[in-house]
């Protein structure tokens, strides 16, 4: 016998694309073309859509997109570190431009020679997410036919290729910059060659670019850089102190440093003041990469804009997700000098 009363009503859970749909008075169809991007949604509608699952807490399940579109909505990001000022400013201009489309980040550190061999396989995991990011290091030289063993969409970052959509800085332009600045002071010019391998497997041309337009600059003014003032180090603090180690053993002060790196900069101008030397005076230094804590330091420096260059490279990589298919693009960005205590005339 009843009693009259409703049965219990049914526990409710996460929000669901049904429940989206329904308060926003569209079909489940036109939500799940929201979510993957389609162009095929009119601004109005996305809007609305977007909207609705914003107030309702929506959050897209991956692995239901994975299935319903194809996709993972996961980006690989293939880096050769994780920990430096450099790749943190570049993971956050990334993670911008690609979190506002809903993609998440998968990051690969190469770190050594045993991990970089991994991602010569086509089977390593980075190559089977819906598209990759690749910064710094060409992997594509190392396939035959200069591609990555993928059909998933590709762009470098801080590299160039012929074969990938590439954002990348003018290294040389900024070397030609730092070789007339420093052309500017008088005195002797030393320079520091950082070492780029990474662990004998292949090179990034970041800093033979840095060093190739600063000799160029140099010859063309008539002051070749002679042999011995270039010393060759790791990318360290310590090797700037080194470096000026030697260079102090084969001129008295006062003399310039083009260091190609800020961090190789800051162990210059370190070992200067160790010796009792006063930066901008006795030893005239310029890093690169416009590092944030160079300008509480005083250390000129040749900024890059690392998070443009990421958002940039996500750009492209979302318009090739959402099916544009134009030849390899080139997005060249050039560098700033920021002339500070350590190299002010």
């Amino acid at each position: 016998m009843g009693t009259g009363s409703k049965p219990p009503s049914k526990r409710r859970g996460a929000p669901t694309i049904a429940d989206v749909a329904r308060k926003a008075g569209v079909g489940i169809g036109t939500v799940s073309r929201v979510i993957n991007n389609s162009p095929a949604v009119r601004p109005e509608t996305r809007a609305k859509v977007q909207a609705v699952m914003e107030e309702l807490g929506y959050v897209p399940n991956p692995h239901a997109r994975r299935i319903a579109g194809g996709r993972s909505y996961t980006v690989s990001v293939l880096l050769p570190f994780v920990g430096t000022e450099f790749y943190l400013r570049l993971i956050e201009g990334i993670e911008e431009e690609l979190g506002a489309q809903r993609y998440d980040l998968a990051l690969f550190p190469l770190l050594s020679r045993k991990r970089l061999e991994r991602f010569l396989n086509s089977s390593a995991l980075a190559y089977h997410t819906d598209g990759l990011i690749v910064a710094s290091y060409d992997l594509s030289e190392r396939f035959p036919g200069g591609r990555l063993p993928t059909d998933r969409p590709v762009v470098m970052v801080d590299a160039r290729s012929r074969a990938y959509d590439s954002a990348y800085l003018d290294n040389a332009l900024g070397g030609r910059m730092a070789a007339e600045h420093l052309l500017e002071l008088g005195g002797p010019i030393f320079a520091v060659q950082i070492e780029e391998e990474l662990d004998r497997v292949f090179a990034s041309t970041v800093f033979s670019s840095r060093l190739g337009g600063f000799r160029e600059a140099l010859a063309a003014a008539g002051r070749p850089l002679a042999t011995e003032h270039l010393y060759r180090t790791r990318l360290s603090a310590e090797g700037g102190q080194m470096a000026l180690q030697r260079f102090l053993s084969l001129a008295a002060p006062p003399l310039n440093v083009f260091a190609a790196a800020d961090v190789v900069a800051l162990g210059v101008a370190e070992e200067a003041e160790r010796r009792g030397l006063v930066v901008g005076r006795d030893v005239r230094v310029l890093g690169f990469d416009g590092q944030p804590w160079t300008a509480e330091r005083g250390l000129s420096t040749l900024e890059q804009p690392v998070e443009a260059m990421g958002r940039a490279a996500a750009r492209m990589l979302i318009e090739r997700l959402q099916g544009a298919q134009p030849e390899p693009r080139q997005r060249r960005f050039e560098p700033k000098l920021r002339i500070r205590a350590s190299t002010r005339p």
